[in-house]
């Protein structure tokens, strides 16, 4: 019966063990880069501030904090536009990233063309979060932050299916935020739309 149960329980936990081991690299290396960066600390004083703008009740005070915003949008843009340029340097054996719904230790090796690069992504996002901060769709400042926080968390989400797996990434989204995927690129602009599915190979 030991034996029986060995035989079973080996695999398995040499699946996670190779699964835990491959997610750990990732994580690392991501990491590695973001923390030469203040990009999260940037995005939480954006969201505040949009979140207090649309909590405001006098128009002069919104557009008091919408103003105000304008330095912190362009850093965030600036900082993540270095940190994917930095990124770019990686290896690409490092960057692959498998377009499997699950997670599966080392699939892009084992699948190379059920992949994507990461480093293509980042650029993508990068110019996506840049553009929106610079407004050249010219949008309310309203529909501005609207568009920049589902950028901004839409690269979230690809840091997470880099780090873990795209259903992972689904499920957190959902869970701390109360948004699909699909909700997420509807909600981006159509030039960072395009850009993702093509990065990607997904279908919308």
């Amino acid at each position: 019966m030991e034996i029986f149960l060995a035989l079973v329980l080996a695999p398995i936990l040499g699946f996670q063990f190779l699964k835990v081991k491959d997610q750990r690299r990732r994580i690392l290396l991501l990491a590695r880069f973001l923390n030469q960066h203040q990009i999260e600390k940037l995005m939480q004083t954006v969201t505040e501030g949009y979140l207090r703008a649309l909590d405001a009740n006098e128009p002069v005070r919104r557009e008091q904090i919408w103003a105000s915003l304008q330095g912190a949008e362009q850093d965030l843009s600036r900082q993540f536009k270095r940190f994917a340029e930095d990124f770019a340097k990686v290896w690409n054996d490092q960057t692959l990233v498998s377009t499997l719904d699950w997670s599966f230790p080392y699939a892009d090796k084992l699948l190379p063309r059920r992949t994507f690069d990461m480093r293509a992504l980042l650029a993508m996002h990068a110019e996506g979060i840049g553009a929106v901060a610079d407004n050249r769709g010219q949008r309310s400042p309203r529909d501005k932050a609207y568009t920049l926080m589902a950028e901004l968390l839409l690269m979230q989400h690809s840091c997470h299916w880099f780090c873990r797996s795209r259903a992972v990434a689904d499920a957190r989204m959902v869970t701390r935020h109360q948004t699909r995927h699909a909700q997420l690129l509807e909600a981006v602009s159509p030039a960072t739309r395009a850009g993702y599915l093509q990065v990607t190979g997904i279908h919308a």
